[in-house]
């Protein structure tokens, strides 16, 4: 507004500065002429601390008026219509002189004879706070100038009664106030006429009073508590806390209801309710005890002792009452147990995984959910081990698979030997074992998990008989026998010549047998093998044998000559060739040949002979072969001489050689052959009918016993006449040698 005031009046000093000073006095007279009249002041007061107000009486042809408000060097200037008028911006408690001028369209006055007026004292700057629910604290700063104050407080509905309290301090608590409750104050500072100041006035609630009946319920699964109340007066939000010696939790809600989370298990709680409102909050209520459910069990341990029995154990936990141990299976059976103490024990089968949790219970409720443990007991073990093969150096077996198993180990001990076999099958072959040994045999099941089922058990199980080492030999009859040397215990041993002609066996349980009825002239091939309850061997390496060649069936002896025989005879199987052999105590006779015939010189005649012949294979294996004896032939008659005994009948002699022997006598003519024999121990015989005048070839040749009369002896020709003496020996004419 002074900045408005100096406007106005530069505002025409600029004009007339213009103009020139002629005109600027001639208006000066004119203003003279017209001049407005100046106001005089009534009265001037202050309301406020900030302000004077100004009463004058109107002066005519003004169209508005300015306050003047002067402290020291301060001048404040405020235009109004018309009276009364308020000079603003002013301190508080400060004595000002105060001037009004008239203005119109031609000017203004002169400024009216000053009034002085002192601005009232400043209204006290409050602060309101609820520290309870039936108290409102005032407080503010001291104000210039004042010597005491005033304050009231009231319902803001204005029902009900009005407090007011004076106070030279500059704070003041109201009791006995309504909980949750908007209440108006009022204050003012007074000086020391007992003028008051401005008013402050204000709103403040009482804090709410604390929540009645408050209940807690726990939620054991999720380990919160849901806390409810009755509402309260005022209250805009509650806050129920649950606190302990390790945590605090809290839920803030404008409901009567809230629920406190994150709670921890085994823990005592107290539980309390506040009611808040823009005041603050109540007081505390009681609080409520709220045990919470016990903490799930830690260090849980599971033993299996004995195998076929699970000890469950854990550690004591606060606030548990008592506790509850679940197993469940892998394949669904369940089972619990109740207890006080802190393990449990439970049966267990082979080859199962077993899943553990163990609970605390108390009057909350059960635990929240630990850490669930699994324990997987070791794999059964195989009981129907089966040997589907057992040999000298092998053993094939077979098991049904069993629960939990996902390798086999199977171990065959027999004395300082170990043989072990790794395999997923339900099967193991063991090999390079010993044979006729017995092995301890175990197979033990295992699992990643567990390891080896070291309890299994074990049974024995004998190889096969080792094979035996076979030698053949012949006796001096031809009797094939079979031995061989084993270690094998109790073991019987089946010899087996097999051969074009047939299978041949011999039995025993020593360490020869022999085999009879072999065929002669064969080629065999002969094993052994040795047999137990355990298995057969392996057959033994097979020796040849080959049997005698078979004699000749049959023995032909054509005397040829007096000292010459043919001896002929069948062939004998297997043999290739043959000696024969004549032998008498005069000598001996002997051919060796790959025929079946042989011719044997330097026989002694009318001598028995012992007859031998030997029928050997390829190889040099002999059969000898024994015929009945054989006697040569009477020797050829000495001194054969013919004689005439009558015209018709003739007489041959001779000289009879060495043993006794049948004789035949021929004569060849050329009219007839005529033949005489002579009676037993004779050397002569008589031919009584005979043509003479003929030529006559004489053969005297010994019989054999068979009847054969042997034609090799020496021919002789004599003539017989028909002239001479009709007596006497014949004329000799010659031999000749019989062909």
């Amino acid at each position: 507004m002074h900045a408005v005031s100096n406007t106005m009046a530069g505002g025409p000093k600029k004009c007339l500065s213009l103009v020139g000073f002629s005109l600027l006095c001639l208006k000066m007279v004119a203003s003279a002429k017209t001049a407005l009249e100046t106001p005089t002041i009534d009265q001037a007061y202050s309301k406020l601390s900030n302000s004077i107000t100004v009463e004058w009486a109107s002066v005519p042809g003004a169209t508005s008026y300015l306050l003047t408000a002067k402290d020291g060097d301060t001048v404040i200037e405020t235009m109004v219509a018309s009276s009364p008028g308020t000079v603003t911006g002013l301190k508080a408690a400060t004595s000002y002189q105060i001037t009004v001028r008239s203005i119109s369209a031609t000017g203004k006055s002169q400024a009216s004879p000053p009034k002085q007026a002192k601005t009232v004292l400043a209204a006290p700057a409050l602060e309101v706070s609820s520290p309870s629910s039936d108290s409102i604290l005032v407080q503010w700063e001291a104000v210039r100038m004042a010597v005491g104050f005033s304050v009231s407080i009231m319902r803001a509905n204005g029902l009900g009664r009005v407090w007011k309290e004076n106070t030279t301090n500059t704070t003041l608590t109201f009791t006995g106030l309504d909980p949750g409750t908007l209440y108006t104050v009022k204050a003012y500072a007074w000086n020391a006429n007992g003028a008051p100041g401005d008013d402050s006035t204000c709103n403040q609630r009482t804090s709410p009073r604390a929540p009645a009946d408050i209940e807690v319920s726990f939620d054991s699964g999720a380990l919160q508590a849901s806390v409810s109340w009755a509402p309260t007066e005022g209250a805009v939000n509650y806050t129920a806390t649950a606190w302990s010696a390790s945590s605090e939790r809290s839920c803030s809600t404008r409901l009567r209801a809230c629920t406190i989370s994150s709670l921890q298990c085994g823990t005592e709680y107290l539980v309390s309710v506040l009611a808040r409102n823009d005041a603050g909050s109540s007081r505390s209520t009681s609080a409520v005890t709220l045990k919470t459910v016990a903490c799930a069990p830690a260090r849980v341990t599971i033993q299996e002792d004995p195998p076929g029995h699970l000890s469950v154990s854990w550690s004591r936990v606060d606030l548990a009452d008592y506790y509850v141990a679940f197993v469940k299976s892998d394949d669904g059976w369940e089972v619990h147990c109740d207890t006080s103490l802190t393990q449990c024990g439970f049966p267990s089968e082979c080859g199962f995984t077993y899943f553990i949790s163990v609970f605390a219970y108390n009057q909350a409720g059960q635990s929240p959910l630990g850490d669930v443990f699994n324990y997987t007991t070791a794999p059964c073990c195989p009981s129907d081990i089966n040997p589907v093969l057992v040999s000298s150096d092998r053993v094939e077996i077979v098991w049904s698979p069993v629960r939990g198993a996902e390798l086999y180990e199977t171990k065959a001990v027999g004395g300082v030997n170990a043989v072990e076999c790794n395999d997923t099958a339900p099967a193991c072959t063991l090999s390079a074992l010993a044979c006729d040994t017995q092995y301890n045999v175990t197979v033990y099941s295992f699992s990643e998990v567990r390891g080896s089922n070291t309890s299994c058990a074990s049974r024995f199980i004998t190889t096969a008989p080792c094979s035996p080492e076979i030698s053949v030999s012949m006796d001096a009859s031809s009797v094939i026998h079979v031995h061989w040397r084993s270690s094998n215990e109790g073991a019987t041993y089946t010899v087996t010549a097999r051969g074009e002609d047939g299978l041949y066996r011999c039995r025993s349980t020593g360490q020869s047998c022999a085999l009879a009825g072999l065929p002669c002239g064969s080629v065999f091939s002969v094993t052994a093998v040795a047999e137990t309850q355990a298995g057969r061997s392996l057959p033994s390496y097979s020796v040849p044998l080959e049997t005698v060649p078979c004699c000749p069936a049959s023995l032909t002896i054509t005397q040829v000559t007096q000292s010459v025989i043919n001896m002929s005879w069948t062939v004998g199987t297997g043999a290739l060739t043959y000696v024969m052999v004549l032998e008498s105590p005069a000598g001996q006779s002997k051919c060796h040949t790959h025929q079946n015939h042989c011719l044997l010189g330097c026989i002694t005649c009318g001598v028995n002979y012992t007859v031998a012949l030997k029928a050997i294979s390829a190889t040099g294996v002999t059969a000898d072969c024994t015929y009945h004896s054989y006697s040569s032939s009477a020797c050829c008659p000495l001194g054969v001489k013919l004689y005439r005994l009558s015209p018709t009948g003739v007489r041959i002699d001779w000289q009879a050689s060495r043993g006794s022997a049948n004789y035949s006598t021929d004569l060849y003519g050329s009219k007839g052959i005529f033949t005489c024999s002579p009676s037993a121990g004779l050397s002569f015989c008589d031919v009584t009918d005979i043509p003479c005048g003929d030529v006559y070839t004489v053969m005297v040749s010994p019989v054999a016993e068979t009847g054969l009369k042997l034609t090799f002896c020496p021919k002789k020709i004599y003539s017989v006449t028909c002239s001479g003496s009709t007596l006497g020996m014949v004329i000799y004419r010659g031999k000749r040698n019989a062909e």
